[in-house]
């Protein structure tokens, strides 16, 4: 089904996976999608490496959801590839019964020698919109959605260019956005405000992205509001003090050290789930969870946030395990 129809109906759940590096990788995969189906999400998207890396498995992981009767959503970017490419690999997921595409420019390649990113495609397009346009052209079929980021994209020229590209996309046949991750709702509300002010009408569903260990920033325990996670999202001061509180000091034992891990999961499941609400009071239409491959852990924000029963019939949203939020929110 294609998600845009999803949309007009309801709020959607949806989860992201990517395909693993490993050979024996897909099997394990396969049990983490089975678990997220037992949640009736929406649908699930996968992902591929930068340069089209694992593309072969993406398409083996998708082949796989859509045969568990879940809606899927393939990524899809410029980065090498040429008209003749795209209508080739887009006619292949077809053939696995895919009708929806995200739409991107793609992470540029590391030049080998400089080590500095080449800032061309190598494609035959350049700019998500100019993807988006041949795929609405070339491939009706496709549901296609487009990314935004609240914060505004790294390679932006200014704030107003960002809002002028995310028009130019939906005015290329772009059905749906899927924003990037942003821990800050005060920022969110801002961004789409602004979106909507330049005639910005599509549905947006948000990605979130669980916070689940200390390695999911970049600064440990000593990190202030505006610091920088790797998906260049800041991170406000209630995420800040649960990374400061619940990281291991240094020359902590195994045991210790898995405590603290323990806790900072709990803590982080329970902030994350704070986070969803906050969002669900705002202009926002879907909640897409980035499982990170751990699905176990996804379903329990699903089940504690209320999106979702338990399927087993548990009240879990108001058996939360209790953790002293306190002052984070």
């Amino acid at each position: 089904m294609r998600i845009a129809e999803i949309l007009k109906k309801r709020m959607t759940v949806s989860f992201e996976v990517f395909p693993p590096k490993e050979d024996d990788g897909v099997p394990k995969l396969q049990k983490e999608i089975d678990i997220c189906k037992k949640y009736n999400p929406d649908f699930i998207s996968c992902t591929y490496g930068a340069g089209g890396t694992n593309k072969g498995k993406s398409v083996e992981v998708c082949s796989y959801v859509q045969k568990q009767d879940i809606n899927c959503m393939t990524h899809y970017t410029c980065i090498m590839e040429t008209e003749k490419s795209i209508d080739d690999n887009l006619k292949e997921y077809a053939s696995h019964g895919l009708e929806n595409i995200l739409a991107l420019r793609g992470d540029y390649r590391i030049d080998p020698t400089t080590g500095k990113p080449d800032v061309k495609t190598g494609g035959t397009f350049h700019y998500a919109s100019q993807l988006v346009d041949y795929i609405h052209k070339k491939h009706p079929n496709y549901c296609i959605a487009c990314a935004g980021d609240p914060e505004i994209h790294t390679d932006a020229r200014s704030p107003w260019s960002d809002m002028a590209f995310m028009r130019i996309k939906q005015d290329a046949g772009a059905e749906f956005c899927l924003a990037q991750t942003c821990h800050d709702v005060e920022t969110y509300e801002k961004w789409i405000k602004q979106l909507r002010h330049a005639g910005f009408h599509l549905p947006v569903v948000l990605g979130v992205m669980p916070a689940l260990n200390a390695r999911f920033t970049e600064g440990g325990p000593n990190i202030s509001a505006l610091t920088m996670i790797p998906n260049e999202s800041a991170i406000p001061r209630s995420l800040a003090a649960i990374i400061g509180k619940y990281t291991a000091p240094r020359g902590a034992s195994p045991e210790v050290a898995k405590q603290y891990a323990d806790d900072f999961r709990k803590a982080g499941k329970e902030w994350t789930v704070n986070q969803i609400h906050k969002f669900m009071c705002c202009d926002v239409q879907g909640i897409h969870l980035y499982t990170l491959n751990k699905a176990a852990d996804a379903a329990d924000i699903v089940e504690w946030s209320g999106l979702r029963p338990s399927p087993e019939g548990k009240d879990t949203v108001h058996r939360r395990p209790t953790i002293e939020l306190g002052n984070f929110f």
